[in-house]
C-alpha cells in the first residue's frame, strides 16, 4: 500500500499488529515504550506523529480517565477536577481535527464518554460496540467516532454464553482489583475488536485506494456524443 496506518495512544501493539498481520504498514504511537516489537513504534506525541506525514488511516485510543462518564463524580461539572475534563476534551478534539487533516480516514476509540457528543457535533459518526460482539464474553461499552470509515459489523456474538457467567467475569474490567498497573490493564484493547478493525477497515482502505488509482473516465465532446447516438 502507498501510505502507512498509525495507531495512536497504543503501547500494547494490539491493533497495530492486527493490521501488520494482514500486510499493512502499520505503526503504533504512544508516549510509553511499546510492549510489542519496537521496530514499528513511535515513542512520542501523537499530534506530532500525525503531522509528520500523510497517513492512509489513523485509529486513536484517546486517554479516557477524565472523560469517561464513570468518572462524573470526580470530573463532572462543579467537581474539583472538572478542569481536567475540559482540557482532556479540548486536546482530544485537537487530535481528532489533526487526524482528519492528515489521514484519509480516522477512528477515535473511548469508553462511554462525554467526548462523543462533542465529536458528533463536528461531523463524526459515532458507533458503540461491545466485546461480546467480537468473541469476548465480557461487557464494556466502547465508542468509536468515525471519519470516512464504515461502522464495524459484529463478527462473533457470544452474548448468550456470556450471560451464563458470573457478573464478576462478564464485567471483569469493573471488578478488577486495585494495583499499580490497573490503569494499563483496564485500557488493554480486545483482540477480537482489533481483528474486526483490521479485516473490515483494512478492506475499506484498500478499496478506497484502488478507486483512487483508477484512471479518470474519458470525457467526450458533445459533438462526438451526438454522432454516436445517431
Amino acid at each position: 500500500m502507498s501510505r502507512p496506518i498509525i495507531i495512536g495512544c497504543e503501547y500494547s501493539a494490539t491493533v497495530r499488529d492486527a493490521f501488520r498481520a494482514r500486510g499493512f504498514d502499520a505503526w503504533s504511537c504512544d508516549i510509553l515504550p511499546t510492549t510489542g516489537d519496537p521496530r514499528w513504534h513511535i515513542q512520542g506525541d501523537i499530534v506530532e506523529a500525525l503531522r509528520s506525514r500523510r497517513w492512509a488511516g489513523a485509529i486513536i485510543h484517546i486517554p479516557c480517565t477524565a472523560m469517561g462518564v464513570c468518572g462524573n463524580k470526580h470530573y463532572g461539572s462543579g467537581k474539583p477536577r472538572h478542569h481536567e475534563r475540559v482540557e482532556a476534551v479540548r486536546w482530544s478534539k485537537l487530535v481528532w481535527n489533526v487526524g482528519c487533516e492528515q489521514a484519509d480516514c480516522v477512528a477515535m476509540e473511548n469508553p462511554a464518554s462525554v467526548l462523543f457528543p462533542e465529536l458528533r457535533a463536528i461531523g463524526a459518526d459515532v458507533q458503540y460496540v461491545q466485546p461480546w460482539q467480537h468473541g469476548h464474553p465480557e461487557q464494556k461499552k466502547t465508542g468509536l467516532a468515525l471519519h470516512n470509515l464504515p461502522r464495524l459489523v459484529e463478527t462473533n456474538n457470544v452474548y448468550e454464553h456470556m450471560m451464563t457467567l458470573p457478573r464478576s467475569e462478564r464485567e471483569r474490567i469493573f471488578f478488577m482489583s486495585p494495583s499499580e498497573d490497573r490503569g494499563l490493564l483496564r485500557s488493554k484493547f480486545y483482540t477480537g475488536i482489533a481483528s474486526a478493525m483490521a479485516d473490515q477497515w483494512g478492506a475499506w482502505i484498500l478499496a478506497q485506494q484502488a478507486l483512487a488509482a483508477q484512471p479518470p473516465i474519458a470525457m467526450f465532446s458533445g459533438e462526438l456524443m451526438c454522432q454516436n447516438s445517431q
